[in-house]
């Protein structure tokens, strides 16, 4: 399915240097989007690019207010609004239970996955309210971590719980300024960080025992993504959950 946006619709995606990011960052240039692109290396996003004229790379650590700011300031400069955010930036963290997990490693979970997404939508709203036709849309990754952990992925499933809260008080508080806010959740859609937990060749189960469990492609995530997107301004997609069909989440496993 092809969602063609508005002339002119103007994207952030976040995490634009690999995984979903990337992909979603392609199909949005190729459906004729303009998207800056953000992440914290720069040569990573020129490949995602690849030189299309509706890119901006521009390398950024969102876990700082500066770097957060500037992004959105270079993409309001260079394309004079924005439309869609896709606040995707987020990191797996530790694989560790809340005994084991360190402060460290805690707080830069948090700060990547949660402060990070609060950041973005932050200067996300500014911009979407500054702006003339007033409005816009913010979707958040979550992922199904927002409804079911894994074992010892602690610190990653409590943030993607919160990026669920984050998500619903965006969409209640940006009502009477046209914005709205939605939250992907998926599952099993091949990318490194599911090379990183092993779901291609044995992830750990809550049964201690290990598991292949199904992937499927990034771009299919990615559409799913647009179709959020390219939602008119009447309407707003709150929730989505896709996942690889028959991968242990629903039910027994």
């Amino acid at each position: 399915m092809s969602v063609v946006p508005p002339p002119g619709k103007v994207a952030v995606v976040t995490g634009a240097g690999s995984g979903i990011g990337r992909a979603v960052a392609r199909l949005m240039l190729a459906e004729g989007y303009r998207v800056t692109l953000a992440g914290r290396r720069e040569a990573p996003l020129l490949e995602t690019a690849d030189g299309h004229p509706g890119a901006l790379a521009v390398p950024c650590d969102v876990t700082g207010p500066d770097d957060v700011e500037r992004l959105f300031g270079a993409a309001l400069q260079q394309w004079g609004r924005l439309d869609v955010l896709f606040n995707n930036a987020g990191v797996f963290g530790p694989a560790a239970s809340v005994d084991d997990i360190s402060l460290a490693d805690w707080n830069a979970t948090v700060a990547v996955n949660l402060t990070g997404s609060m950041l973005c939508a932050a200067a996300a709203v500014r911009a979407m309210k500054a702006q003339t036709p007033q409005g816009g849309r913010i979707i958040n990754n979550g992922s199904i971590s927002a409804h079911s952990p894994r074992p010892r992925s602690m610190a990653y499933t409590v943030t993607k719980h919160a990026i669920t809260g984050l998500t619903k008080s965006i969409e209640l508080d940006g009502r009477e300024f046209g914005i709205t806010c939605g939250q992907i959740d998926i599952g099993n859609t091949a990318t490194d960080i599911m090379d990183a937990i092993g779901v291609g060749s044995g992830a750990l189960q809550a049964d201690g025992s290990r598991r292949v469990e199904p992937m499927f492609p990034v771009e299919d995530a990615a559409r799913a993504v647009l179709l959020m997107a390219g939602m008119p301004a009447s309407a707003n997609v709150g929730s989505m959950v896709i996942t690889a069909a028959g991968m242990p989440f629903i039910g027994r496993g």
